[in-house]
């Protein structure tokens, strides 16, 4: 009987945590990617900005409209490390600095364990759905101003690279 009681609040506590997770929202913010040539092109962004909402992302999003993306934010730049882990949606990863400039672009495998390692330092990541940055000819070079005003909320977790 006493075991019984054990996993019965066991499998009670597991459910609502799964279901607290994966019912947050997120904040979203518009924000303005100027191209090379002057052109702005704006993508409505969740703000990760915590341990916690950096490492779930976009897991088990079965859908990502164009024109939407999650922003990663981190305290300090860094070489930064994305993979794929239970995401189902085919993704683009576009590695920003400090000051807003786009430093690489990377396309994501779904569910890909594969390390995606920016080429140098930097402080924010911005997902959006694979190959939106191609469509509207968004590139390496342009610059994203106003991610500078976003802030991490807390500091890096144990297991975070």
């Amino acid at each position: 009987m006493k075991f019984f009681k054990l996993f019965s609040a066991f499998i009670f506590f597991a459910f609502f945590s799964i279901l607290s997770c994966s019912s947050k929202k997120l904040a979203t913010k518009d924000f303005e990617i100027i191209k090379s040539n002057g052109e702005k092109i704006t993508v409505n962004a969740e703000i990760a900005d915590t341990y916690e909402t950096r490492q779930h992302g976009f897991m088990e999003r079965k859908t990502i409209p164009d024109g939407t993306g999650m922003l990663f934010v981190f305290e300090s730049d860094r070489i930064l490390s994305f993979w794929m882990k239970n995401t189902p949606t085919p993704l683009s990863i576009a590695y920003i600095d400090s000051s807003g400039k786009i430093r690489d672009i990377f396309d994501m495998k779904p569910f890909s364990l594969s390390e995606t390692v920016s080429t140098v330092s930097v402080r924010y990541a911005l997902e959006v759905p694979q190959g939106w940055f191609e469509k509207v000819g968004v590139k390496v070079g342009d610059t994203i101003p106003e991610v500078k005003n976003e802030t991490a909320k807390e500091e890096i977790g144990r297991n975070e690279r």
